[in-house]
């Protein structure tokens, strides 16, 4: 049994250990955990917690998981807007900032503010370069996870295969993890709001349309990291509007926020915050066009229900805000179109998370990377290295 596992151990158990109790579940020889602890506590990954009542002698000294030791930071970057945070190792954020940000600027500028932010929140947050265990960031477009690198994406002029990891690394040597954003945020609502489900999907409306599907407890990225790209498959009404794809009829031309206001054809009204706040202003003609949205939304949904049997099915996006009319439309047609026992249990809810979904998704692939048992042993074999 190796560092690693004795530390999966504390962590799953979710309480502090003594000694005694991890060599019991272990079933190792008391010295072999000894050392392992003792390397656990120099990487500062665990700590010790108080004490127990004493039956007799020395009180026996507990172990717990040092979710204080080390942090990450976390970017979640929009087609118009950025947030970045830092977050220690249990998700909590300690300090995050929010900025109008246009990613057609270009991955120079955009990572120059996500450089230069970090190190401010760092600064803000009192905790050296040191404790900085790695890096999340999202984007707005098809990301290549293994390489890091956006994929001709649509509304990402420039960064066309552009190394991110490799230009934040010039400021951080640590990992530095990248996906798409609709994939950060399915991971930031199971984390948070839904860590008991295996099989959840969200929807991200907003600008565009995705899924970031997470099936058997995995996320699911596919073999070029397109995985729940949605917003291209054709909706079954007829429709003769042109993707921005050079398709026809795709849902993301036809329920995607610029697209709705387009139908709307009010002026000042270009994006999926205007259209939520006509809504809420009770215009009667933009909260019909956002409840056929959630329809042609549901009619797509459906055939992933169908097909994957989530459990949850979460709303998120900035047209989310819009609330049960959206959702409203989107339940009609995937209990209207799904197999009865896909939808036995089916919840289809708001985002709790909100704009916030993003920015803990982007901390919990990071802190999954920072604490994963290949992470664990590499520190463990550089610090005995170091030491001899």
């Amino acid at each position: 049994m190796k560092t690693s596992d004795v530390f999966a151990l504390l962590q799953r158990e979710g309480r502090p250990m003594t000694r005694a109790e991890l060599a019991e579940s272990t079933g190792l020889a008391r010295s072999t955990v000894a050392s392992r602890v003792d390397l656990l506590l120099r990487l500062g990954l665990i700590t010790p917690y108080g004490g127990r009542s004493s039956t007799g002698g020395r009180p026996p000294s507990l172990l717990a998981v040092n979710t204080a030791a080390r942090v990450v930071a976390a970017i979640d970057l929009g087609a118009r807007h950025a947030r970045a945070a830092i977050v220690d190792l249990s998700g909590a954020v300690l300090a995050q900032e929010r900025q109008d940000l246009d990613i057609a600027d270009g991955p120079v500028p955009v990572l120059n503010w996500v450089t230069a932010t970090i190190e401010r929140l760092l600064l803000q947050t009192e905790r050296p370069l040191g404790d900085l265990a790695g890096i999340g960031i999202g984007l707005p477009g098809p990301v290549e996870h293994s390489t890091g690198r956006a994929i001709n994406p649509p509304i990402m002029p420039g960064w066309d295969r552009f190394d991110v990891p490799q230009f934040v690394r010039g400021s951080f040597d640590v990992p530095v993890l990248i996906d798409n954003d609709v994939n950060i945020m399915a991971l930031g609502e199971q984390d948070t709001q839904f860590p008991e489900i295996d099989d959840l999907i969200l929807i991200k409306v907003a600008t565009g349309i995705g899924a970031g599907i997470i099936a058997g407890g995995e996320l699911q990225r596919g073999g070029q990291g397109t995985a729940g790209d949605i917003g291209h498959i054709r909706v079954s009404r007829s429709s003769d509007v042109v993707c921005r794809c050079g398709n026809v009829g795709c849902l993301e031309a036809l329920a995607a926020g610029p697209a709705i206001a387009r139908e709307l054809g009010r002026t000042g009204v270009t994006e999926a915050t205007d259209v939520v706040e006509l809504v809420r202003a009770g215009d009667l003609e933009a909260i019909q066009a956002v409840r056929q949205a959630g329809r042609d939304i549901g009619d797509v949904l459906a055939m992933i229900v169908n097909f994957i049997n989530p459990s949850v099915v979460v709303i998120g996006g900035a047209l989310a805000e819009a609330g049960e009319h959206l959702i409203a439309g989107i339940r009609e047609e995937v209990y209207r179109r799904s197999l009865p026992l896909a939808t036995e249990h089916l919840r289809i809810v708001p985002s709790v998370s909100g704009e916030q979904s993003g920015v803990l998704g982007a901390a919990a692939m990071a802190i999954g990377h920072a604490l994963s048992p290949e992470a664990i042993e590499q520190a463990s074999a550089e610090l005995l290295a170091a030491a001899d």
